[in-house]
């Protein structure tokens, strides 16, 4: 993979007896009349987080961000899953006991986020009361209604994953994880079980009805293509383990990794509670984005646990892809990690925006992608030459022969039909950018304002103002063509706020616009007014050797 143009320049409980009536999927964002919520995968503490981890948050981030300045009130939820054998296993290698693996890295996870700025409005863990309580409520409602009893296990068990895995699964990989490469456990002993084999024929035609409700299409059709082959009823406790939640029929097991991890979506909600009135607001979901990892526990197991708990669904489940290094995937041993130093040293060179920006530009949204620091230099250097040149040479010119004031001038320039695209880009920006938003494209979000800041270029390379500044009977023109470069700057820059929300708002301010506080409605809709004054303009991004 290489840098280059064609990257792709309803009520929490219905009524008894009542048929259960799922959310449309069509338009998932765009009701500005309703809540937005977001989730990442709450994330395993039993290493320190590394690129993949930052790679969803800050999409999700971006997202969030982007729905704020639509104006609408906005639910970003990450967090930790800290139960489970990897936890116990993992402490014991370090000498420690797994809370206090688990309380260490949770604050690595969480003061990280903080450092990038990331703006979750909750961070959740599963060892928190308030999720241990709810939990104990979901699994006694699950057991009135049926829907979890006794039975026993013998089988083989991806530790990694923390999956039962058949007997032919595990032949046809010589009996290793088909995510990890680790030799899978035989495990023997009685669990309590979900009848997850009752409520999979629904999911399935759920999602047969309902096709956005996982994307992208490749990930919805392996889903399918799985669940057609027929679905066992799910482990959902352990006896042989301590470490969890104690089961509120049989403290003698512990709620297992699915229940207790999945959950963690409506617990942060309120839900079991006392209150539920975050949960009314928020829920449904709108997106749950996660790794394709994970897909299934959540394409499958947890609709289907939503289901039994008479909940509706989420309206769409996002797989993002998977990041390798250099084509190898990466790895300590190779030298290639992307891990914490690294992404720390990269922010230090060239800034978190420039990291924001590579890692949604490296390919398109749902893909596998692929790092390179040449990739990486050359996205900086995008922003540089383009969006950062742009800025700087209408500032510029506007300072020297308008006064850095914003001209009064009618958009029609008389030299149109040459620079439609240009014209046509400007007048579609604010629907376009929506769209891809709406339709989690994250990578058009991103080259939509680039390619208006590289057009703008074009545009003003070739009505030259500085040629038309030397004849004062072209004053009028000099402010029409100067005008049109003003006002597409400043949409591309509006337009770049969510992905770059530190260097956006530092250009805005050198064009005297301050953002705090306002929307895209504010910022987008109306042009910068005839008068306004400007300010003197500074490279964005440096020039600097980041190879």
């Amino acid at each position: 993979m290489r840098l280059r143009r064609d990257w792709r320049c309803a009520a929490a409980q219905p009524a008894p007896g009542a048929e259960l009536i799922y959310p449309p999927h069509r338009r998932i964002m765009n009701d500005m009349a309703e809540p937005f919520y977001i989730t990442t995968p709450i994330y395993y503490p039993n290493a320190e987080p590394h690129l993949g981890h930052c790679y969803c948050t800050l999409a999700a981030d971006t997202v969030a961000r982007y729905q704020r300045l639509k104006g609408r009130e906005t639910f970003f939820l990450t967090g930790t899953d800290e139960h489970g054998v990897k936890m116990v296993k993992t402490a014991a290698e370090k000498g420690m006991e797994p809370a206090a693996l688990a309380q260490s890295v949770s604050d690595v996870f969480r003061s990280l986020w903080a450092e990038l700025h990331v703006t979750n409005d909750d961070f959740i863990r599963t060892t928190e009361p308030r999720h241990e309580r709810a939990v104990g409520r979901i699994v006694e409602k699950l057991l009135a209604n049926g829907d979890i009893y006794l039975g026993s296990y013998e089988g083989w068990y991806d530790e990694g994953q923390e999956e039962f895995v058949t007997e032919t699964e595990a032949k046809n990989h010589e009996f290793k994880s088909v995510i990890t490469g680790r030799p899978l456990v035989r495990y023997q002993e009685p669990t309590y079980f979900f009848k997850l084999s009752h409520y999979a024929p629904k999911v399935l035609e759920y999602i047969e009805r309902h096709p956005e409700f996982i994307q992208p299409d490749s990930r919805r059709n392996e889903v399918v293509s799985k669940l057609k082959q027929g679905v066992a009823d799910l482990s959902i406790s352990r006896s042989s383990l301590q470490w969890g939640i104690p089961m509120p029929n049989d403290p003698a097991h512990v709620v297992y990794v699915w229940i207790d991890a999945l959950s963690n979506y409506i617990t942060a909600l309120g839900y079991g509670g006392d209150d539920p009135s975050r949960l009314e607001k928020f829920w449904p979901v709108n997106v749950h984005l996660i790794g394709k990892e994970i897909l299934w526990f959540h394409a499958v197991y947890w609709p289907s646990m939503l289901m039994a708990l008479g909940l509706a669904l989420p309206k769409m489940i996002y797989a993002h892809g998977w990041w390798t290094s250099g084509g190898r995937k990466m790895s300590k041993t190779l030298g290639n990690a992307i891990d914490l130093v690294k992404l720390r040293q990269i922010i230090a060179m060239s800034g978190e925006d420039a990291l924001r920006y590579y890692l949604l530009r490296a390919a398109g949204f749902g893909g596998d992608l692929d790092w390179t620091d040449a990739d990486f230099a050359t996205s900086y250097n995008e922003l540089g030459n383009v969006v950062g040149n742009c800025l700087n040479r209408v500032l510029n010119m506007a300072g020297k022969y308008l006064g850095g004031v914003v001209p009064a001038f009618s958009a029609a320039d008389q030299a149109e039909a040459p620079f439609a695209a240009f014209h046509e880009a400007y007048q579609r920006f604010g629907a376009k950018l929506d769209q891809h938003y709406e339709a989690l494209e994250l990578q058009e979000c991103l080259l939509l304002p680039v390619e208006l800041a590289r057009l703008t270029n074009g545009y003003i390379d070739s009505r030259a103002p500085f040629k038309l500044a030397k004849d004062p009977a072209k004053a009028e023109e000099l402010k029409t063509v100067m005008g049109n470069a003003i006002q597409a700057i400043y949409r591309v820059l509006v337009g770049l706020l969510a992905v770059l929300p530190h260097k956006a708002a530092e250009g805005l301010a050198q064009m005297g616009v301050d953002v705090a506080g306002k929307s895209l409605a504010d910022l987008l809709e109306k042009p910068l007014p005839p008068g306004h004054q400007l300010g003197a303009g500074k490279p964005l991004f440096p020039k600097m050797d980041i190879t």
